[in-house]
């Protein structure tokens, strides 16, 4: 089982549809339906076995919890972040909400998640946290692309 926040967006939606191209391995998606998200980018996979929709939000901290004892995933992809900056100057407490809060929210409970799982499924889990250049700036024209040269481990 892998976890997916932020599943119905843009980004998000073209990795379950490509995922399910190539793996079986079922999806829950947890996603707070704002205005980047869309259900219909996903509709074809509505009556689809290995595809769970959960509409929530990230910062719902007992939600995350309860996904994570309830389903077990061996990943977690956080998709789920509010990208468009013209937004962000109207309404930056969202961004704050979601891209911080939320994203923190997500992480500690991961941690809480993966310290009760035996050695092996502790090595193998995986927790990577996706979005886009709004969120992560941009790279020069002839910048390498930034990847990190080194795994982090948690404590």
């Amino acid at each position: 089982m892998i976890l997916i926040t932020g599943g119905a967006g843009f980004i998000g939606s073209n990795f379950i549809l490509r995922w399910f191209s190539r793996e079986n391995t079922p999806i829950v998606n947890l996603d707070k339906l704002t205005y980047a998200g869309n259900l219909n980018n996903l509709a074809r996979l509505e009556h689809d076995p290995r595809y769970i929709f959960v509409h929530g939000d990230i910062v719902d901290r007992s939600l995350v919890r309860q996904l994570l004892e309830k389903h077990q995933p061996r990943a977690i992809l956080n998709f789920a972040a509010e990208t468009h900056v013209d937004r962000s100057i109207h309404n930056p407490e969202s961004f704050i909400q979601t891209n911080i809060f939320g994203t923190n929210i997500l992480l500690e409970e991961s941690l809480k998640y993966w310290k009760h799982l035996s050695p092996e499924k502790q090595k193998a889990f995986r927790y990577l946290q996706v979005s886009t250049d709004e969120v992560y700036g941009s790279l020069a024209k002839d910048a390498p692309p930034r990847r990190r040269k080194k795994s982090v481990r948690a404590q």
